[in-house]
C-alpha cells in the first residue's frame, strides 16, 4: 500500500468500519478495547461469532481468536517498507455443514479475503489518512493463533446459519454443489495442481435389490443385471403359456431394477 505503516494500521483498528470496504463483512460491534462481535456473510451463509484480539502491537500486529460462534482465528501483520506497507494476512477457520465444506474446496473464503484486501487498500489510498486510530496494546501470546486458539468456540453451531435469502434453496444448492465441485476444481485456472476430494456428509443405505416374484406363465428376461416381469402368457385351452404375448410387450406394475446408485479449511 502507498501509505506509511501508521497511517495503514490506524485505520486497520477501526473495526466497525470494515463493512464499508469489506464485501464478506456485514457488521462489526466493538464490546470492549480487546472483544468484538462479527456478522459475515459469504456465499450465502450467514456467520457470527465474538472474538478476542489475543495480541495487538501498533503498526505490527494485530491477532485475534474467536470465543464463540464461528471457529476462526489469525493474525494482520504490517511491514513497514519505508513509505509504503505491506500488509499479511492469515486466516485459519473450521467450515460447518455441506455447503461451508464444498465451498471451503473451491476457495470461496480465499477468494473473499483476497477481495476484501485489494478493497481496503483502494479505500486507504483514496483517502490518503486514517479516519481514526486505537493505539493501545494488547500482550499476546506470540505467534500466529490458530483454531486451537479458539476451542472455546467449536461446537457453537448457535451463532451459524443460511442467510434468509438463500434459505428456501439450500437444499438444492448443496446438491448441486456436490455434483458441480469437481467439474469447477478441473476448470479452475491456476499454475498449481489442484486435487479435490468430495466426500458425501451422509452416508446412503446401501440398495438391496428385493426378489421379483414369480408369476405361473411369466418368462423372466435378464438384460445387464435388470430383472423384470413381462407380461404372462395366457393359457389356451387349458394349457398354461401357451397363448400370444400381450401387444404391451409390456412390463409390469412393480417392475424390480437391480443397479446401484451414486448417490469438500483454508488458508490463507
Amino acid at each position: 500500500m502507498n501509505l506509511p505503516v501508521t497511517t495503514v494500521y490506524n485505520q486497520w483498528t477501526q473495526f466497525e468500519e470494515f463493512p464499508h470496504f469489506m464485501g464478506g463483512v456485514k457488521q462489526i460491534t466493538q464490546l470492549g478495547d480487546d472483544r468484538m462481535e462479527w456478522v459475515a456473510e459469504i456465499g450465502g451463509i450467514r456467520r457470527q461469532w465474538e472474538a478476542r484480539v489475543v495480541e495487538q502491537v501498533p503498526d505490527r500486529k494485530v491477532s485475534w481468536a474467536a470465543t464463540e460462534g464461528a471457529t476462526n482465528a489469525g493474525t494482520v501483520s504490517f511491514e513497514d517498507l519505508g513509505g509504503t506497507t505491506r500488509i499479511n494476512l492469515v486466516l485459519e477457520y473450521e467450515p460447518e455443514g455441506l455447503v461451508e465444506k464444498v465451498g471451503d474446496k473451491l476457495n470461496v473464503v480465499e477468494n473473499q479475503a483476497k477481495k476484501d484486501l485489494q478493497n481496503f487498500k483502494e479505500f486507504i489510498e483514496s483517502e490518503s489518512y486514517a479516519t481514526g486510530a486505537w493505539r493501545g496494546t494488547v500482550p499476546g501470546i506470540g505467534g500466529t493463533p490458530t483454531v486451537e486458539d479458539a476451542d472455546s468456540s467449536r461446537g457453537d453451531s448457535g451463532k451459524a446459519g443460511v442467510s434468509g435469502k438463500v434459505a428456501a434453496g439450500v437444499g438444492v444448492a448443496a446438491a448441486a454443489a456436490v455434483a458441480g465441485v469437481a467439474a469447477a476444481a478441473a476448470n479452475k485456472k491456476d499454475d498449481e495442481d489442484t486435487t479435490v476430494e468430495v466426500t458425501p456428509v451422509v452416508d446412503a443405505a446401501p440398495v438391496v435389490p428385493e426378489t421379483a416374484p414369480v408369476v405361473p406363465g411369466t418368462t423372466p428376461i435378464v438384460a445387464d443385471d435388470d430383472v423384470v416381469d413381462v407380461d404372462p402368457v395366457p393359457a389356451v385351452d387349458g394349457i398354461p403359456g401357451t397363448g400370444v404375448p400381450s401387444e404391451t410387450g409390456g412390463l409390469q406394475d412393480g417392475t424390480v431394477l437391480d443397479g446401484n446408485g451414486t448417490d469438500r479449511r483454508g488458508t490463507l
